[in-house]
């Protein structure tokens, strides 16, 4: 066994990744505070090839060092806008057909294992605060809210790994089907 190379993964540039077709999934970003895991979320946003990562509140925004670390160039790949307040990016994506689905323990959350994207739906994911999770007003306007299942004492996954898994599990379910 020997690791391939870049050139024979046969990615594509970024023009023409641009051009590509996308998946009908947005990732809105609800005052997430390092920059690290801005740079990591751009990236999944890149290798799962999604529409669009709406960065609201104090989220960070490109260009910034501390984000392109982690990026690795995502930041030019995948389309991104910036929301002063989460209610904003919610109403635009809603206005577009999107369900939103918040990504928090609630009341009412569904497990991830239960979860099954329908067919033919757009669909935003939307992930909060390192350490409060998302914010009421978020809270207020989702569809629904999903929680990821853990056996640990932790109470939370780090917001760039939650992304990853949340992508990774619509990925399989979605693909699973053709």
């Amino acid at each position: 066994m020997k690791k391939r190379s870049l050139d024979a993964l046969e990615r594509p540039d970024i023009e023409t990744f641009k051009s590509q077709k996308k998946e009908e999934v947005v990732i809105i970003l609800d005052n997430v505070r390092s920059l690290h895991n801005v740079g990591s979320i751009f990236r999944t946003a890149d290798a799962f090839s999604i529409a669009a990562l709406y960065l609201c509140g104090i989220t960070g925004k490109p260009p910034h060092k501390e984000i392109h670390k982690t990026a690795l160039g995502a930041t030019e790949s995948v389309y991104w806008q910036y929301f002063e307040k989460i209610s904003d990016a919610i109403n635009y994506i809603k206005s577009k057909g999107y369900t939103v689905y918040i990504i928090e323990q609630t009341d009412a959350s569904m497990n991830l294992i239960d979860f099954m994207p329908q067919e033919n739906t757009k669909m935003a994911f939307v992930f909060g605060n390192e350490v409060h999770g998302v914010s009421d007003e978020a809270l207020e306007q989702a569809d629904y809210a999903l929680e990821i299942p853990q056996l640990g004492t932790k109470h939370s996954f780090n917001v760039a790994v939650c992304t990853g898994i949340i992508l990774w599990d619509y990925f399989i379910k979605t693909k699973s089907r053709h």
